[in-house]
């Protein structure tokens, strides 16, 4: 049977597989798990999509809700699918901005899977009348993958979004 075995990264997970999940309702980035990335020689992006993010506002407490897009190419690591659910579970009671979210996502998935190229594009739902739609990137430094961060953030935002498609 053709497959992944236990040397390419399986026996330091966790989580997956376990029927005794605890959810974590702090941020908890140590929750956070990675795999061996097994196609080094390609570049190809990992998207994650969860529609279902919460976090709090620091200042009234109030829930903010979010999709927030995650891609990334990586380079020798991936993250874990059932850890990412449930470190982006443990924001629900984390009080930040929108914008302090998606960059403490970035960057601690930068530091867990060292990926060659990421983005994390946080799509709240307005309050107020007004949505907030923070998106960060990181390219490796000194790597075509550094200007493609620079280039994507240049041109990020060229054709905005009609408002009532949310």
């Amino acid at each position: 049977m053709a497959g992944r075995t236990d040397e390419q990264g399986l026996q330091d997970l966790t989580l997956l597989g376990n029927q005794n999940t605890k959810y974590l309702f702090e941020y908890s980035p140590e929750v956070l798990e990675a795999v061996d990335n097994l196609h080094t020689g390609n570049d190809f992006f990992v998207k994650f999509n969860c529609p279902e993010f919460t976090s709090l506002c620091p200042m009234t407490g109030q829930p903010d809700f979010a999709t927030m897009y995650i891609s990334f190419i990586p380079d020798k690591k991936l993250v874990e699918s059932k850890s990412l659910k449930l470190y982006l579970f443990s924001f629900r009671n984390h009080g930040d901005f929108h914008e302090d979210c998606v960059n403490i996502i970035m960057n601690d998935l930068v530091k867990l899977i060292e990926p060659r190229y990421i983005e994390v594009w946080g799509k709240f739902t307005p309050r107020g009348g007004l949505s907030i739609d923070p998106w960060c990137n990181y390219g490796r430094p000194g790597t075509k993958y550094e200007k493609m961060a620079e280039h994507r953030l240049m041109n990020h935002d060229l054709y905005p979004e009609k408002v009532d498609n949310r």
